[in-house]
């Protein structure tokens, strides 16, 4: 079941991939057709919206040019005959207005189907008759004399083409359409009557044109520069949103596998765990003799084997489920005041024999009167029980194990359990920590195991909002500690005492 739940993410997986890598390849091939459609050498989407931008400040100018214009003309019919000034100013409200029709049409055509050149160079044309229509400002020096006409002409043709380059900022070609032919006519209309203010004025008139043409170039830069960091966000949401609905996918992949094998786990330890007992208990009655001896005496010495290899892959799959459970959040801890030195010393008779069996220096320290400690006593005894076992396991014989039990300066109590085994090296240390993790040399130095002791432990620990840490140093030894908070030491109550009979026979777990 398992390797089919492996096959379906690696499918998925492959599938996702293979998905994600297809579309990089269609979003590059679709930025590189709109780059060699568009006008700018940019993305066709951004000339589309620069020049709807366009089209919506030019709609804008109906009313607004010709209140321009008519303040304009006011005030130049002080120099120059009204009626030509009257003139003047209907041609280029004309003009304005053939320019802001133009417009209004675009807005009612189909925005997908329409032809974004065509319509470009539509405006701009008539955007060069609306610069024509400014154009006839350069008549201003013939129709009458001084300097003061002259600087009011001048003062008039910075207005328009400062009022032309604002509106179309969006569009440089228009903005070019618009106020050169003006450009043009004025300064060799100042050329033409040819005094010195005159000469001066149309290199001001060139050098405005040429300053305005820039400040337009820039405004259109940087509103593309906004509009590709508005796509670059809109780019990054999207994705955002696309990594998000594979996070979801991924994880709701993670939880089915998750209850796969909950399920399979739960259903797999009952089916396994009947027969293990059964097994364990006749292997138990055969190397007790209880029916009678045996008539060869090697078959004790097999019902033994029998005995202890069933009671380790019992023990195996017990770790298995405690693992299964912390995983899936169903560990629950039933709470009480305990003893840690209590529970140590138990866990410490259990293994004794052992330890001894492999000669082992076997100690144990304590602190007096340690208060007592709010936690799950079953499983500070499996945190005790695994770093116990964990460390006669990995020591070799004639070594040294000891556990203490202590009180920190800050009211922690902690557990410490030292060995002077192979130790772990350093970048083998989150591996051991690891589900099924083990050492190198360690797996070639102990006896056999799966890996889950420490995993337990650590989850354990964090449960109890403690700690677990693991110091080693290899060919020095290994000390595990593990840390219960001072918020879980009991102050005011006094240690849990617990009378035993020093007769009583403790069975070896590990």
């Amino acid at each position: 079941m398992s390797i089919v739940l492996n096959d379906k993410n690696q499918t998925w997986a492959k599938t996702n991939f293979e998905n994600q890598h297809k579309k990089s390849a269609q979003r590059a091939a679709l930025e590189t057709r709109q780059k060699l459609a568009s006008t700018s050498g940019t993305n066709i989407s951004y000339d589309k919206e620069l020049f709807a931008e366009y089209i919506d400040t030019r709609s804008s100018t109906l009313l607004i040019i010709p209140i321009i214009v008519a303040i304009i003309a006011a005030f130049s019919s002080i120099w120059i005959d009204y009626i030509f000034v009257l003139l003047f100013a209907s041609i280029i409200i004309v003009a304005n207005t053939l320019v802001v029709f133009t417009c209004s049409k675009y807005k009612k055509t189909n925005k997908n189907r329409a032809n974004l050149r065509q319509w470009s160079n539509r405006v701009i044309f008539f955007e060069a008759i609306y610069g024509f229509s400014w154009a006839s400002l350069g008549l201003f020096s013939f129709l009458g004399s001084g300097d003061s006409l002259t600087i009011i002409m001048f003062a008039i043709f910075l207005i328009g083409i400062a009022t032309n380059a604002l509106f179309t900022r969006s569009l440089p070609n228009a903005t070019l359409a618009s106020t050169m032919p003006a450009t043009i006519a004025v300064s060799l209309s100042l050329i033409i009557t040819g005094t010195m203010l005159n000469y001066t004025l149309a290199i001001l008139v060139f050098g405005a044109e040429i300053f305005f043409l820039f400040l337009a170039r820039q405004l259109h830069r940087s509103e593309l520069v906004t509009l590709e960091h508005r796509a670059e966000k809109d780019s990054l949401i999207a994705e955002l949103k696309e990594a998000q609905n594979m996070s979801d996918e991924a994880r709701r992949h993670a939880e089915q596998s998750n209850i796969a094998k909950s399920s399979f786990l739960a259903t797999m330890s009952h089916e396994l765990r009947t027969p293990l007992n059964a097994i364990i208990g006749f292997s138990e009655v055969l190397k007790s003799e209880l029916l009678g001896p045996h008539q060869i005496p090697q078959y004790k010495e097999y019902a033994a084997d029998i005995c202890s290899s069933g009671q380790h892959l019992l023990t195996l799959i017990n770790e298995l489920l405690d693992l299964s459970r912390i995983e899936a959040g169903k560990y629950e801890l039933s709470e009480s005041a305990i003893s840690l030195v209590d529970i140590a010393r138990d866990c410490h008779r259990m293994l004794e024999i052992k330890a001894k069996s492999k000669s082992i220096e076997y100690q144990f320290y304590y602190e007096e009167d340690l208060p007592s400690l709010w936690a799950d006593e079953r499983a500070v005894r499996q945190v005790i029980l695994n770093l116990l076992s964990n460390a006669i396991k990995f020591t070799p014989q004639s070594g040294r194990v000891e556990i203490s039990v202590k009180l920190s300066n800050d009211g922690a109590q902690l557990i410490s359990v030292k060995d002077n085994g192979p130790g772990i090296p350093e970048d083998e240390i989150a591996t051991v920590l690891s589900s099924f993790g083990q050492g190198s040399l360690a797996h070639k130095t102990a006896e056999a195991g799966a890996g889950l002791g420490l995993p337990i432990v650590k989850n354990i620990m964090e449960m109890h909002q403690g700690r677990f840490d693991l110091f080693s140093k290899l060919r020095f030894g290994t000390e595990t500690i593990a840390t219960f908070p001072s918020a879980r030491t009991l102050k005011g109550q006094a240690a849990v005492i617990k009378r035993r009979n020093r007769l009583e026979i403790y069975s070896e777990t590990g």
